[in-house]
């Protein structure tokens, strides 16, 4: 990440306490309120502002607490503000961010945004993850069937495609790829249209329903979608969670060395997911894939920005596992990443 502001204007001190907090993993709802603050500044006209920082009022504007006003009030004045000095002080390396696996990471290939179930826009996602060091990041919100997560039916997702377009052309060369968390469908195709398939860059399928089909029919369900020419990456395979907020959850059955097989034939790379709560595929799991040659993604599949530095924890998990980094294919210059997932 790039070197912090000593003295962050208002919004910027507002979105680094967000990003600090859900990178130290807090409760959803804390960062959201400082996130929501910064567009409630970012709205007002100079004239508002001139108005209510002579009065120093800013608990009155609709969206801005008691914290959040005085964080602003302090920005305002030109100093560092005290949740953010006290954050900053407090933030902690993340585990594994010293492996050679994490250093050689160039990519995610899995995130959302607040056009599905994410809690900041594409905007501030891809500006974080370019931070942070990436020289890309597949935006890859949920499809049609998750309606619990907003997914993406193919008029939005089109849209979508327009507002990646335009961002690109702002942020490069850091490239934002285009791209679907799909659900694999009960027969096990895939949840979006062929046709928009085909334009996206990463396509990650994941399964979210019928977690506890027996092992026969997931695995069925499963090799069907990895043997689907759109399919790149198998997200979070089993399903698992193992701690947080959602309660625990088991894993899901299937025959592991045919589904792993699979993903080696069709070339289909299996995802090592970053969030603490998944830790998926266990590393039991990853050596197999391991075993049979596979290729694999190392992803936050982050729903906010400060997710996005949770990379390490899953760089740690593989390399234990024997993952080197020519087997995952964020490692790849983004030319190679994308003949590849073309291919």
């Amino acid at each position: 990440m790039n070197a912090p502001d000593p003295t962050p204007g208002p919004s910027a001190a507002l979105r680094e306490i967000a990003y600090l907090l859900e990178r130290a993993r807090a409760e959803p709802r804390r960062p959201m309120a400082y996130r929501k603050a910064a567009d409630v500044y970012d709205a007002l006209d100079d004239a508002e502002r001139d108005r209510l920082a002579a009065r120093d009022t800013w608990a009155e504007l609709s969206g801005v607490g008691a914290k959040t006003a005085a964080v602003i009030a302090q920005a305002v004045a030109g100093t560092l503000p005290d949740t953010l000095a006290k954050l900053r002080r407090e933030a902690a390396p993340i585990p594994g961010d010293d492996t050679v696996l994490r250093r050689a990471l160039r990519g995610d290939l899995h995130t959302h945004s607040t056009w599905s179930d994410g809690g900041a826009s594409i905007d501030e996602m891809m500006r974080t993850a370019q931070a942070l060091g990436h020289e890309y990041c597949a935006l890859t919100d949920h499809s049609p069937r998750l309606t619990v997560a907003r997914g993406l039916s193919p008029e939005r997702l089109r849209e979508q495609l327009d507002v990646v377009a335009a961002l690109n052309e702002e942020l490069a060369p850091f490239r934002v790829l285009t791209g679907i968390e799909v659900d694999i469908l009960d027969d096990g195709g895939l949840d979006q249209e062929p046709e928009l398939l085909e334009r996206l860059d990463v396509v990650v399928a994941s399964v979210h329903s019928r977690l506890r089909d027996d092992a026969d029919t997931m695995t069925r369900r499963m090799v069907a979608a990895v043997a689907n020419p759109h399919t790149d990456v198998l997200g979070h395979v089993t399903g698992r969670l193992v701690e947080g907020g959602r309660g625990t959850r088991p894993e899901s059955s299937f025959h592991a060395e045919m589904v792993f097989e699979a993903c080696k034939q069709f070339d289909t790379a299996v995802e090592i997911n970053s969030r603490p709560e998944r830790r998926d595929p266990p590393t039991r799991l990853i050596e197999v894939a391991v075993e049979r040659g596979c290729l694999f993604s190392i992803d936050t599949d982050a729903h906010a920005p400060g997710q996005l530095s949770w990379q390490g924890l899953a760089c740690a998990r593989a390399e234990a596992a024997g993952v080197t980094a020519d087997r995952v294919v964020d490692t790849w210059p983004v030319d190679e990443l994308l003949a590849w997932t073309a291919r």
